[in-house]
């Protein structure tokens, strides 16, 4: 018998489930790169009731892609602040973008060239994410509100 034979057949056998989990990683890891799902919720902490706000459950894109996100209430018209929330994985949940109807969207600190949102009516908007990438992957909440005219200045 030769000294370079093979390795028994149970040693061949368990390398390869080895071999194969090894890849399956790798194209978990590529897809993680690749794909960006976004978790939608509609939680508004407090702001309106959740079955009273829609927008998708998830989204898939190609990493690169812009994806927008479509937001709507069934709430009156006096509703048209919209806010958009996102929380990346780790991290605690940031506003992003403030919009109405009647003013300028307010993007605070957040980079409107990553950012942007439409808002053309008290019953929907839209925000999108441009040029994903793995870093995006997150939720994003949509939270409506109603405009009050309260003054709190003294008089």
């Amino acid at each position: 018998m030769s000294e370079l034979s093979e390795a028994p057949p149970t040693a061949a056998f368990q390398r390869r489930p080895q071999t194969l989990r090894n890849k399956m990683d790798v194209m978990v890891k590529e897809a993680a790169v690749l794909w960006w799902l976004v978790v939608l919720l509609c939680a508004a902490a407090g702001l309106v009731a959740g079955s009273d706000v829609t927008q998708p459950e998830q989204l898939w894109t190609h990493q690169g892609d812009d994806v927008t996100i479509n937001c709507k209430h069934t709430k009156d018209s006096s509703y048209y602040q919209m806010y958009w929330y996102r929380q990346l994985r780790g991290e605690h949940m940031k506003l992003i973008v403030f919009t109405t109807t009647v003013a300028e969207h307010d993007f605070g600190n957040s980079d409107k060239r990553k950012f942007s949102a439409t808002k053309p009516n008290a019953e929907s908007g839209t925000f999108t994410v441009k040029n994903l990438e793995a870093a995006d992957e997150g939720l994003i909440f949509c939270a409506v509100s109603e405009h009050s005219d309260t003054d709190v200045g003294g008089g």
